[in-house]
């Protein structure tokens, strides 16, 4: 992979992490028609995906400053515990799938397109579901529970497969259960922080200790990282606008017509 390459690929995460198009079916997309090594890939989707995770950082300072001081500066429960524990409670299917599947999990990326395909109109039905209940149903909708985090979380477990949108398919999920739009596209993004950040310091102690390689080069990866994070810190922005304007369905379509020519091409 060249600076070049990676150029291209991270720009390409940083846009699709946070609208609802799967920035993981994107990356294999892009590397497919790249040409990309596939040794590469995996290494190079953390490390984008972590530049992602730095831009939600930035974007929601002042969410995170308050949830952090909120938690440790007091002994008392308030609102800043209960919406960190609700974080944590969705997390609890993303740590049983990275615990006792992460194998199986990695196993699905680099081999094609059809899946990735197939999961992008599952995202795309997903998407224009969410978006005739909401428009259907009445009322602004509720803060998000200690139910909806634990199927929202469940829904971002599935979101491992590549193709299927995480933010697409928490953020969906969230509406289908009746959550606020303005707040579930907040939790959706915070709640991804802890497992990638956590995802890439245990892969980067596996090949510090020697038990992991890789074969990506530093300069391919400079550039990747910071692509990703400029232009996460741009889509994390507009996404939050998309999902109050309830403009969803555009979203449904793109990955509806992506997801169709990678199956058509697979087979073909």
């Amino acid at each position: 992979m060249n600076w070049i390459e990676a150029l291209i690929l991270g720009i390409m995460q940083g846009l699709t992490e946070f609208l609802p198009v799967s920035s993981s079916g994107h990356l294999e997309i892009g590397q497919a028609l790249l040409g990309t090594s596939g040794e590469e890939n995996l290494s190079f989707a953390i490390l984008v995906h972590t530049a992602t995770v730095l831009s939600t950082l930035v974007i929601f300072r002042r969410e995170v400053a308050q949830l952090f001081k909120g938690t440790f500066t007091t002994l008392q429960w308030n609102a800043e515990k209960d919406y960190v524990a609700k974080i944590l409670v969705s997390m609890i299917p993303v740590f049983i799938v990275g615990m006792f599947f992460k194998d199986e999990v990695e196993a699905f990326f680099g081999n094609g397109l059809l899946l990735v395909g197939i999961c992008l109109l599952v995202t795309a039905v997903l998407l224009a579901l969410s978006e005739w209940l909401q428009k259907k149903r009445q009322g602004a909708g509720h803060e998000v529970g200690y139910k909806d985090a634990i199927i929202i979380g469940i829904a971002q477990a599935c979101a491992v497969l590549p193709g299927l949108s995480r933010s697409g398919s928490t953020i969906a999920t969230g509406l289908l259960c009746g959550v606020k739009k303005e707040s579930v596209a907040q939790f959706s993004f915070l709640m991804v922080l802890i497992p990638i950040l956590g995802e890439a310091f245990l892969d980067l102690l596996d090949i510090l200790q020697g038990e992991a390689s890789t074969n990506l080069e530093l300069l391919p990866a400079i550039v990747g990282f910071i692509a990703a994070f400029v232009t996460g810190c741009f889509a994390c922005r507009f996404m939050i606008e998309i999902v109050r304007r309830q403009r969803l369905v555009w979203f449904a379509v793109y990955c509806a017509i992506v997801g169709s020519v990678a199956i058509i091409t697979t087979l073909c």
